[in-house]
């Protein structure tokens, strides 16, 4: 291995080390319930998102030695793989982007405990990035397969994630706060933790907020629909359906901060994507580069970012430095497919592709690109990278970065030059990570 390679990947393991639920559970347990104030009674968890499994094992392990009168138990819903071992708290493995039955029966386990909650009980939920689709339990009148094809359809047309939430929080029973409002309506506390894998780290933006008040409307989401051209026949009927009735008041808005007065409900940002970055850049430091932290809200289509970034790194290399640099940056691209492709990969090595197609002119640079949660995509690989040698293994084998952009195949690409991030899920998520190195 490489330094650089060893650099890039030891970056990316500092990043996602920082976020572990393992370690930054039990310190804010301790913050929310300091001693003399620990739950004596019925404690239920719920929660949902590829990190929530972990915060559940990690809060468990913690109240056995810490609060010996809780009464604990509850379910959390977590993707497919990313489960972690509980004895008292049920984990569901579910669908993930697109929700499926196991899903929707998680969270319907999730809204009848929460119903059936009494004055004086406390309601921890473990909310992490993925929860939005994991916690599918739809309004009235809507079926999971509607659920189903609006998710699909708002992929497709290459909708931000802030944007598809905005819409799911309209048509869901639990997300934009109505989590928090049932428990409220039988006299509840709540206390949220959340790992954030949003720009922001608005807990209204978290898994789409299921115990936030939400800055959203019925007419937003449906601005956002007509936005992406998605009406009639690409979004099912009962949808449309709800979302007018709700701009006409005949259904309610999610909760706003007008309803959390005289009420016990805290939400609690427990890890975000810059205190990842900032792990990295720590260690980056440590090997001799000097870390340029670009921010951890880039957004837009993968391709232009990553062309974008290799115009950056040459502005930054014509410039006189010290030391080398290391760029790091984070946030949450979008990948748009053409209806009549398929596509392998996702957004991280997507980003990374267009980068390294951008930068032909840049031989000594290196890079990475990886979702924090362990998987970018449609493929089990967290991300790619590359060095200067994977570049002349490109020219050698023949490889054409363009031609596997046009296709959206970036997983293709790098797997043939073995320089896929392979690290399975981490079990926490604190959205995408990406590092440039510049000699």
């Amino acid at each position: 291995m490489s330094q650089q390679e060893t650099i890039l990947k030891n970056a990316f393991s500092a990043a996602v080390a920082v976020a572990d639920p393992q370690l930054i559970v039990p310190q804010y347990l301790d913050k929310i319930f300091p001693v003399g104030n620990e739950p004596r009674g019925r404690c239920v968890v719920v929660g949902a998102g590829k990190a929530s499994a972990s915060m559940a094992s990690a809060l468990e392990a913690y109240t056995k030695s810490h609060w010996p009168q809780a009464n604990i138990n509850g379910v959390v819903l977590t993707r497919y793989g990313h489960n972690s071992p509980t004895s008292q708290i049920r984990i569901i493995e579910a669908g993930h982007p697109v929700p499926d039955q196991a899903g929707m029966d998680g969270a319907k386990e999730i809204y009848r405990l929460v119903s059936e909650l009494q004055a004086g009980d406390i309601l921890i939920a473990l909310i992490s990035g993925g929860g939005s689709s994991l916690l599918t339990l739809p309004q009235a009148g809507i079926s999971i397969e509607d659920m189903r094809k609006t998710t699909e359809a708002l992929l497709r047309s290459g909708a931000p994630i802030d944007e598809m939430n905005v819409v799911r929080k309209h048509l869901s029973a639990i997300l934009g706060g109505n989590l928090a409002r049932l428990a409220m309506a039988r006299g509840a506390r709540v206390e949220a933790l959340l790992i954030s894998d949003v720009t922001g780290d608005s807990p209204a933006d978290i898994a789409s907020g299921p115990c936030a008040p939400d800055y959203s409307t019925y007419q937003d989401a449906l601005t956002i629909l007509n936005k992406h051209r998605l009406g009639e026949g690409a979004i099912p009927a009962s949808v449309l359906l709800h979302l007018n009735r709700g701009l006409a008041g005949e259904v309610p808005e999610t909760l706003k901060v007008g309803d959390l007065q005289n009420v016990q409900v805290n939400n609690h940002v427990i890890a975000t994507a810059y205190k990842s970055l900032e792990a990295a850049a720590d260690y980056v430091r440590t090997q001799g580069y000097e870390p340029v932290i670009l921010g951890d809200t880039i957004t837009g289509e993968a391709q232009y970012v990553g062309a974008t970034q290799a115009a950056m790194a040459r502005e930054y290399l014509t410039k006189s430095a010290d030391k080398p640099l290391a760029l790091i940056s984070g946030g949450e691209c979008t990948v748009t497919i053409p209806v009549d492709l398929k596509g392998r990969g996702g957004r991280c090595s997507e980003y990374l592709l267009s980068l390294f197609s951008a930068s032909t002119d840049l031989p000594n640079i290196s890079a990475l690109a990886a979702d924090t949660d362990g998987i970018d995509g449609s493929e089990k690989n967290a991300g790619a990278w590359f060095t200067p040698a994977i570049r002349q293994a490109a020219q050698a084998q023949g490889l054409l970065p363009t031609q596997y952009l046009v296709s959206h195949d970036c997983y293709g690409f790098f797997a043939q030059l073995d320089a896929l991030v392979e690290t399975g899920p981490t079990l926490t998520n604190v959205n995408d990570f990406r590092i440039i190195l510049l000699n």
